[in-house]
């Protein structure tokens, strides 16, 4: 028996789940728990986390852990998303999570955050063959996602949340009619050019998840008189909506709507904007009716979590490590100009990553960056091919197009291809010093390889076919080159980088040409 847990660190509330994997690859739900921490409330618009409320993360992160441990959970997968994505301490706060709670938070981009919130949502609603939308309402940010099976056609995050517009429109929660006007024409002016993108992809059906929607589909059902929400099956129809939100806004205080059926006064403050910014989803978008789903982003985490740990043959779903790809296909096939050349980099830095596996002790995880970091090492190209390592970190680090990957993974392979030529590593760049020293460790060693693959390919022929690795005490790297074929300048070019891997070595490394193939 294998039990996972996975906690959501939003930015209205901290979500714990904890559950049993099975060996189809499907999981059982043990226990959940949620905690009201409120982490991006405040007038700074979400950058900047206030110390109170790193105080209430804190706190909640441990009491969340002590519960998946009692649960009988030995990892817990933490994830972040708007909250501390955005501020300007959170690194910060991610560091006291690990300090103070024993808990590694990985940040997740916008895009990926709605990837993993489709994978959650696809596991409660049966809707997997018809092209569908999702729609998730956080606390700073709005993620949707339309798809067909698994394959996402489309992905985007936009920065309005129940809590972000709660602070602008609705201070303390108190609503007045010209603040509920001016907060819909404030979202009608973010939702007008991803309307257009939605409406041209187009949809069948649509589900909402995350608690805003939940809520705003139990005060309705409740106020109808609907009970069949009680057993499970809970949907809200746009026309009950905006009846909802009406009187939702006509009510000034918290107070006044805490009174409301299934409402928790937890979020009676902010649920006025979290309205609002529902009905004009579904009025703009031309949804009737929204299915809505138990599950969202941690249950996604937890799928993702089984998938990487396990083989499961029957799982449906794409494997990770295929979606990885994928994504980082479409990444160098927009930006590189010559993929037959990169694709055989890599090939070359994957032999000398395996051959070498004896001596850096990288495992499969750090494989998959490595191949990432190799595919799209050559992007900067794109914008210029001075400084174009300089280039190609910028526009790894900054794409929401790679996917399965968290913000620290994007980093450590952004940083490989920084450092694939040129200087090496330093403790004074900025961007290398905010990795930990086992981070920093695996992109010198991760650059340092592909330094000498793309010196074996220096004039673009791929003469050089194979190359391997022996020896303990002294290393030799073997080249096979093609059979009638001059790669002296590739010999030459490899052997010129091969200063920082012998680095990181701790001694000279040998060189020689094999057998021809």
């Amino acid at each position: 028996m294998t039990i996972f847990a996975a906690i959501d660190a939003g930015t209205n509330s901290f979500h714990l789940v904890v559950a049993e994997a099975a060996p189809n690859g499907s999981f059982t739900i043990l226990t959940r728990e949620r905690e009201n921490v409120r982490l991006g409330s405040g007038a700074s618009d979400m950058n900047e986390l206030s110390e109170n409320a790193m105080d209430r993360g804190i706190q909640a992160l441990q009491r969340l852990k002590r519960l998946a441990h009692d649960s009988g959970a030995s990892k817990v997968t933490t994830i972040a998303t708007s909250a501390i994505r955005e501020a300007e301490n959170g690194k910060g706060f991610i560091a006291r999570a690990e300090q103070e709670a024993g808990l590694r938070i990985d940040v997740v981009s916008g895009t990926e955050e709605a990837r993993l919130i489709h994978l959650g949502v696809l596991q409660a609603l049966d809707f997997f063959s018809r092209q569908h939308l999702v729609v998730d309402i956080g606390g700073g940010s709005t993620e949707f996602v339309v798809a067909k099976e698994v394959e996402p056609l489309l992905l985007r995050s936009l920065k309005i949340g129940a809590i972000r517009l709660s602070d602008r429109f609705f201070p303390n929660g108190v609503s007045t009619r010209s603040s509920v006007d001016d907060c819909r024409s404030h979202i009608e002016s973010f939702l007008g050019p991803l309307r257009d993108e939605i409406t041209e992809v187009g949809f069948e059906v649509a589900a909402g998840s995350s608690g805003t929607i939940r809520t705003l589909a139990k005060v309705s059902n409740a106020l109808n008189g609907n009970r069949a929400y009680t057993t499970g099956s809970l949907s809200l129809h746009q026309s009950d909506l905006t009846t909802l939100v009406t009187s939702l806004g006509a009510m000034e205080t918290p107070e006044e709507r805490s009174r409301l059926p299934e409402l928790d006064e937890r979020r009676s403050d902010i649920i006025v904007a979290g309205g609002i910014l529902l009905d004009v989803i579904m009025q703009r978008l031309r949804i009737k009716t929204l299915e809505v789903s138990e599950f969202a982003l941690r249950e996604g985490i937890l799928l993702e979590q089984i998938r990487r740990t396990s083989d499961h043959s029957a799982d449906p779903l794409r494997r990770l490590s295929q979606l990885r790809r994928s994504s980082v296909m479409t990444v160098a096939g927009e930006y590189c100009k010559d993929l037959d050349h990169v694709l055989h980099v890599t090939d070359l830095a994957l032999q000398l990553f395996d051959g070498l596996a004896e001596v850096h002790h990288l495992g499969a995880p750090e494989r998959e960056l490595f191949e990432a970091a190799g595919i799209l090492h050559n992007v900067g190209t794109f914008i210029s091919h001075s400084a174009h390592h300089r280039h190609s970190y910028y526009l790894i680090r900054n794409s929401d197009r790679l996917l399965g990957f968290t913000e620290n993974e994007i980093e450590m392979v952004a940083q490989v291809a920084r450092y694939h030529r040129k200087s090496g590593p330093k403790a004074r760049h900025p961007d290398f010093a905010s990795l930990n020293e086992d981070e920093q460790l695996k992109v010198t060693w991760m650059a340092a390889m592909l330094r000498v693959a793309i010196g074996l390919d220096r004039s673009n022929s791929q003469l050089v076919k194979a190359v391997s690795v022996s020896g303990k005490k002294k290393l030799q790297i073997t080249v096979q080159i093609r059979k009638g074929k001059d790669a002296s300048i590739d010999l030459y070019s490899a052997r010129e980088r091969l200063s920082l891997l012998e680095h990181v070595v701790g001694s000279k490394i040998g060189f020689r040409e094999g057998i021809s193939l």
